[in-house]
């Protein structure tokens, strides 16, 4: 299950995997499913979330037994003798609530992350990720029945992975083209691995400017990374905004990027602040989904009495409504890309491309830096939308609403992406709908699995 999520992504183990925990669950008392889940889960987050400890130890393994406990949840909630059919079901509601809880969840490492460079992953415009999740489980636990030469279960699972993935190929993607953007997305490079504390923000500046000089003209947008300005004045006043109006004017075209300003001693706001053609600051997007014990504390005043603070000394205010700037750019913040609804809000208030400022500098490995780029694929397949990612040093990507990747840059390297994006104003499924109806469908799946095991006979009297 581990190595079908990013970096490795080799989607079709995912099916093994899911088979093989329904085919363990089968027979087994609740005691001993509490036991599998738990080891399957294991398997799927210390692999999948192993980039934490490179920040601190014990928190992520506090972190990866919080993930693990929600496959340990599905599997208890299986019915042993019904584990084919209810495993994708349990599966579907175990993501749902991991996505949400606690701290407003945490989407990384999920199954959806590593299906989206195989086929189930366009059902994402049809349900989401959990449609795609729900999908993978249903061909790996239809495969499971087909080895039990259960053939009624293996055609059923297997007709629903399969219709499930035709039915992601034919439904509306998000037509109707408004016009085409010509992007270049900046990269400054340099070296990865070390802490916001650590950083160097007048060279992560500079190496951005130096960047952006080498844009030539005709170019419709230009998107920087998140926090490649860092200033404790309002961003007007900041120094860093006078180079920006001249890049702006120097490009012709406007310019999104990523600022980190002050807001009182123990504060700072997140935004992607857009500066036009002629190099006036005409609008910004305040990141809404922030980074729990990264961009704030929860219940601060309780941990710092018992651990060190110092590498958080502050809480990001958090932003309010749809990120959507000048009208028709919809904006979804680094983390905020891995949640499906700050996209899906962005699309649906009018954002006719996507753009992900991000900053993923502080991970050795590209173990992060790929997953977003997954994450970006899978929001660019549920909205419709075209994608522009931009990172300080990686992975900056141009991906189509189809979730192609167009162009990728290289870690570490200062580099300008080029390219197309198309404006589009039509809406999935998905955009519509949200996670409900397969939310509804998988509890009803469960629900009937449970009410469906065989009753014990009783004995005869004597």
């Amino acid at each position: 299950m581990a190595f079908s999520l990013p970096p490795w992504g080799w989607w079709p183990l995912a099916w093994i995997g899911l088979g093989l925990l329904a085919l363990t669950l089968e027979g087994l008392g609740p005691r001993r499913r509490l036991l599998a889940g738990a080891a399957f889960g294991a398997g799927q987050f210390v692999v999948g979330l192993w980039w934490m400890k490179e920040f601190n130890a014990i928190g992520s393994v506090l972190v990866m037994a919080l993930e693990t406990s929600a496959m340990v949840g599905a599997a208890w909630a299986v019915s042993s003798r019904r584990s084919l059919l209810a495993t994708p079901a349990a599966l579907v509601l175990a993501e749902s609530v991991r996505g949400h809880v606690p701290f407003g969840g945490l989407p990384m490492a999920g199954v959806a992350l590593g299906q989206v460079g195989g086929p189930m992953g366009q059902a994402a415009r049809v349900g989401g990720a959990l449609l795609v999740l729900g999908l993978a489980a249903a061909a790996g636990c239809g495969l499971g029945a087909a080895v039990r030469r259960r053939w009624l279960s293996a055609a059923i699972l297997l007709g629903i992975a399969v219709a499930g993935t035709v039915a992601g190929f034919v439904a509306p993607d998000g037509g109707d083209s408004a016009r085409v953007v010509r992007m270049a997305v900046v990269q400054g490079g340099g070296r990865r691995g070390f802490r916001a504390v650590d950083s160097d923000p007048q060279g992560v500046f500079d190496a951005h400017v130096q960047a952006s000089l080498s844009i030539r003209r005709p170019v419709d947008l230009v998107l920087w990374p998140e926090d490649v300005i860092d200033t404790d004045l309002p961003i007007a006043e900041a120094a860093e905004a006078k180079t920006l109006t001249a890049l702006a004017l120097r490009t012709g075209a406007p310019i999104v990027a990523g600022v980190v300003e002050d807001a009182g001693p123990k504060r700072f706001r997140n935004a992607a602040v857009v500066w036009s053609s002629d190099g006036q600051i005409v609008d910004r997007y305040d990141k809404v989904h922030r980074v729990p014990f990264g961009e704030y504390v929860p219940g601060r005043s309780l941990i710092e009495k018992v651990a060190d603070l110092s590498v958080i000394p502050r809480d990001a205010v958090p932003g309010r409504g749809p990120g959507v700037v000048l009208g028709r750019l919809g904006v979804v913040i680094s983390y905020e890309v891995y949640f499906a609804d700050r996209a899906r809000a962005a699309a649906n208030a009018g954002g006719r491309v996507l753009l992900v400022p991000t900053n993923a500098a502080s991970f050795k490995t590209s173990q992060v830096p790929t997953t977003e780029v997954a994450a970006a694929r899978l929001r660019a397949i549920e909205t419709g939308r075209d994608v522009a990612q931009a990172a300080p040093t990686g992975y900056g990507a141009l991906i189509d609403h189809r979730g192609r990747v167009d162009a990728r840059t290289t870690l570490g390297r200062r580099q300008v992406v080029r390219g197309v994006l198309h404006e589009r104003t039509g809406r999935t499924l998905y955009s519509r709908t949200g996670d409900w109806p397969v939310l509804l469908l998988a509890a009803l799946g469960l629900l009937s699995a449970w009410r469906s095991r065989p009753r014990r006979r009783r004995s005869p009297s004597p």
